[in-house]
């Protein structure tokens, strides 16, 4: 009779899915993503921005409309540089590179340090802005008196994408296809047809860009006309946030990647140097001006469709019902890239470990609940304001963008007695790095007293978290290298040829036989084994070690690499054997790879308790010389988890503590 699976658990595999087999070798081929689905899941990201970008440059023109038409080439423009540099990194950088581990690697440390945690802000913002005005967009069809019920709508958004994304990000892309495909399909229309229509009269287009010109002159001087236009350039930066996440979501890309990505790279740059050029030429077409209670999309499809057969109001439904799910789906870069980012960092000690952890979706599960939560805060302190989440908006990511294209350019420089095209790269880099730092700079000054001075802060805070953070992981790791001083003797014991193995092959499975949990030959490990035989002496005839290498995002990037953490466990069980062999006992070792080091432990103690039912299990855990907030948050406490799964079946467990 099978086993009755518990009531949480059905409901987990309902709501989020049944556990994947990370050593599966066609996993990664199961949960990546061709270029179609890469498009939408994060290409989305820049090409919804088209639903607010255009919108805030234009207004921000004021009474002068038609200089839009100069602001919407320079963003085409803007577009494909920016586009065109990533490829370089993509190329560079074939296993990902984000703005973190660009600036990381390319500039130093501390400075990829920085750029990580701008993303992160970002990454934050990215989801609330597309949310709300996911929420603007559909919102548009109700009377004015529904909007208080926006801000309910949005934090309910949120909360189904954080669950759609703990299922995976494959299941949560292909599910938004075909809304983000009415969406390129009813704004490919909308904009053609505008530019159809009035194509007889685009010399009177041009005659009000001249008028616009001298009136603004005489009113406000070249100087106040550059201003303007660089205000609205600047308000609409945040059309082209979602270039970058193609770069920093390689890892979830089929192979070959670096192809993939580049073919991406170039169906988000066109797709989104139209729609946002387009848009900007159709407002100015059809005369659109600001209503309440709607987005300028809103009003520009009503007059696009005034004059059809029936009125076209389906059409205008399906439009503004595809923009909402469009921005729905754009969120995705921030729940696919943010956990990515935070799980690099957690690898390189910046944050808590356990934001590299993958659930048994293989997911980074604690980056995706943090995301969201904080996106969910961010939508309640703004109340889902889309002016003011602009404002707050694209600082950060720009700050990425100058710091990736500056590593860029310091690396083409370097190399370029070895790398035949080195002008031509550091052309387009250098293009993007003086595009981009021209951006953050303007924004900067343009939005600081506007509120944009709250992402510097929250940025600035967020880097000192991470420097304490990082400070103590090093300080610890100070603490565990006198430990590993053990290691040296141990290994210098094991090269000596002259010992062999004392002990006969064979277990003598009534005997005491101790079972240590190791996490490699390292002085935890061997502390915990010498604490063993100091403590208990001769009592145990066998000795059975037991290691989990844990897969985490930092390894999980093929079946090579978990192949390659296998390989590492057996071989740390292998010294401890032979040690103990030439020691005068019987040893033997289990290693296993997965995603939860008890469920791992677990499974192995069942068959060792089968064989040696006279068994203890013994767990090493530090002992700071002083408890602080960062060593318990900042350290898990596995082992004593695993002592009290072990207490429950009524198993012996010895916990050793270990000072450092």
């Amino acid at each position: 009779m099978a086993a009755k699976i518990p009531l949480m658990k059905r409901v987990k595999h309902l709501v989020i899915g049944q556990a994947r087999n990370p050593t599966d070798r066609g996993i990664f081929h199961n949960i990546t993503l061709i270029a179609l689905f890469a498009w939408v899941g994060l290409g989305a990201d820049g090409l919804s921005s088209s639903c607010y970008g255009p919108e805030q440059t234009f207004l921000a023109l004021g009474k002068y409309p038609s200089l839009s038409l100069f602001v919407a080439l320079a963003m085409a423009a803007t577009i494909f540089v920016i586009s065109e540099s990533y490829s370089q990194i993509i190329e560079l950088f074939p296993s990902g590179g984000g703005g973190y581990l660009v600036a990381s690697k390319l500039l130093s440390p501390t400075t990829g340090m920085i750029s990580g945690c701008a993303l992160l802000i970002d990454y934050v913002l990215t989801i609330a802005i597309s949310i709300a005005s996911s929420a603007d967009a559909l919102f548009s069809f109700f009377p004015v008196a529904y909007q208080p019920l926006k801000i309910y709508f949005a934090i309910g958004g949120v909360l189904l994408l954080m669950i759609m994304n703990m299922r995976g990000v494959k299941e949560s892309v292909i599910s938004l296809v075909p809304v983000f495909m009415i969406f390129i399909v009813t704004h490919f229309i909308a904009i053609v047809y505008a530019l159809v229509v009035h194509l007889a009269g685009f010399t009177q287009v041009f005659h009000s860009v001249s008028t616009d010109m001298s009136t603004a002159h005489s009113e406000m001087g070249l100087w106040g006309i550059i201003f303007l236009i660089l205000r609205s350039y600047g308000m609409g930066a945040g059309t082209y946030t979602g270039i970058e996440a193609v770069s920093n979501g390689l890892p979830i890309l089929r192979e070959p990647r670096v192809q993939t990505a580049k073919k991406t790279m170039r169906y988000m740059a066109l797709s989104l140097a139209f729609t946002a050029t387009g848009l900007m030429i159709a407002y100015l077409l059809f005369n659109v001006s600001a209503q309440p209670g709607k987005t300028l999309n809103a009003v520009l499809f009503e007059s696009i469709v005034r004059e059809w057969p029936g009125g076209g109001y389906g059409f205008v439904l399906t439009a503004l019902f595809s923009e909402a799910a469009l921005l729905f789906v754009a969120a995705q870069a921030g729940f696919v890239d943010g956990p990515r980012v935070l799980a690099n960092m957690a690898v390189d000690r910046w944050f808590p470990n356990r934001f590299a952890s993958l659930s048994d979706r293989l997911v980074t599960q604690n980056g995706v609940m943090l995301m969201g939560v904080a996106a969910a805060a961010t939508i309640i302190f703004t109340q889902g304001l889309v002016q003011m989440l602009v404002v707050l908006y694209s600082i950060n990511v720009f700050i990425t963008f100058c710091l990736s294209q500056l590593g860029m350019v310091r690396h083409w420089w370097q190399v370029r007695r070895e790398e035949r095209k080195w002008k031509k790269r550091i052309t387009i880099n250098g293009a993007g790095l003086v595009l981009t730092s021209f951006i953050l700079l303007s924004m900067v000054i343009l939005k600081f007293h506007e509120g944009g001075w709250i992402t510097l802060v929250l940025t600035g805070t967020i880097v000192l978290l991470a420097i304490f953070i990082k400070r103590h992981y090093y300080l610890t790791g100070k603490l565990l290298r006198r430990l590993n001083d053990l290691v040296q003797t141990v290994s210098a014991e094991l090269k000596d040829d002259a010992k062999v193995p004392k002990v006969h092959q064979e277990p003598d499975h009534q005997a005491k036989t101790a079972v240590l949990l190791v996490n490699g030959f390292n002085g935890l490990g061997l502390h915990t084994l010498f604490g063993v035989m100091r403590l208990f002496g001769s009592s145990f005839k066998n000795f059975v070690f037991v290691e989990v290498g844990v897969i985490d995002a930092g390894n999980f990037k093929g079946a090579q690499e978990v192949d390659r953490l296998k390989e590492h466990a057996q071989s740390d069980i292998k010294r401890y054997i032979t040690f103990m062999r030439q020691n005068g006992f019987y040893a033997e070792g289990i290693s296993r790879v997965g995603i939860d080091v008890i469920d791992e432990v677990e499974k192995a103690s069942q068959d060792i308790i089968t064989r040696f039912p006279n068994v203890v299990f013994f767990g090493g855990q530090l002992v700071f010389p002083e408890e602080t907030f960062f060593t318990r948050v900042l350290h898990n406490h596995t082992v004593f988890a695993l002592q009290r799964k072990f207490y429950y079946t009524g198993t012996p467990f010895v916990l050793l503590p270990i000072r450092v």
